[in-house]
C-alpha cells in the first residue's frame, strides 16, 4: 500500500488471502494470534476488508461525558473524572455486500459454554430492533480455552435470551449447532466475514 502526498489518498492493490495447510502454516497461525484479543483482531479484519474494498465496517464509538480534566502541564491535558452518556448498544456495524450489519464481539474461557451474562439486555433489545428493520445482526463468540470463533445469529441468540430468562448460558454444542465457525486464516488473522457469508446463503 503507498499513500500519495500532498492529498493523503490512498492507491492500494487487492491483496489475496491465501493460506497454504500444513504444520508449518498452522504454526504461523499459532504464534500470529498469542496475545492478540478478540477485538483486536477484528478491527484489524476491519482494516484488511476496508483497504480491499470488501466491506466498511467500524467499531462504535463510545458515547462519554468529559466531567473534569486536568493539566499537568501547558502542552498536555489529563482527563481524570468521566461517565458513559448512556449504556452501549453493540461494538460494530456496517455495510457488507450492501447489507446493514451490527454485532457484538464477546470472549470466554469456558469451554462448555457462552456465559448470558456477558450480554445486556438492552444489546439483546438493539438487536431484535435491527432484525425488525431488515438488518443483520449477530455476536461473535470467540472460545479463547479452545481457539474456536463463530458467528452467532441474533435470531437464535434471541431465542436462547428468552428461553433462559437472561440467565444461566448457551451451551457450546448450540453455538456450534446453529453459528457459522470462522475459519482459520493468515491475512487477516480472523477472517470473520467467511463465517458471514455462510451466514447469509442460509437467509436467501
Amino acid at each position: 500500500m503507498s499513500i500519495n502526498y500532498p492529498t493523503g489518498s490512498r492507491r492500494v492493490s487487492h491483496v489475496e488471502n491465501t493460506m497454504r495447510t500444513g504444520k508449518t502454516t498452522k504454526k504461523a497461525l499459532m504464534f500470529g494470534k498469542r496475545g492478540m484479543g478478540l477485538e483486536e483482531e477484528i478491527n484489524l479484519a476491519n482494516d484488511y476488508y476496508l483497504v480491499n474494498h470488501m466491506a466498511v465496517i467500524h467499531k462504535k464509538p463510545t458515547p462519554v461525558t468529559i466531567v473534569k480534566v486536568d493539566y499537568p502541564a501547558r502542552s498536555a491535558a489529563k482527563i481524570t473524572e468521566a461517565y458513559f452518556k448512556q449504556a452501549s448498544t453493540t461494538d460494530y456495524n456496517g455495510v457488507y455486500q450492501g447489507r446493514y450489519i451490527d454485532f457484538d464481539a464477546k470472549e470466554t474461557k469456558n469451554k462448555t459454554s457462552f456465559p448470558l451474562k456477558n450480554l445486556h439486555a438492552h444489546q439483546i433489545v438493539h438487536l431484535a430492533n435491527i432484525l425488525a428493520q431488515g438488518g443483520i445482526g449477530f455476536v461473535i463468540i470467540k472460545f479463547t480455552s479452545l481457539n474456536e470463533t463463530y458467528v452467532y445469529p441474533a435470531k437464535e441468540l434471541i431465542a436462547q435470551w428468552q428461553k433462559l430468562n437472561g440467565k444461566q448460558s448457551i451451551s457450546y454444542d448450540e453455538i456450534v449447532g446453529r453459528g457459522y465457525s470462522v475459519p482459520a486464516s493468515l491475512s487477516p488473522s480472523l477472517d470473520y466475514l467467511k463465517a458471514v457469508d455462510q451466514y447469509f446463503e442460509h437467509l436467501n
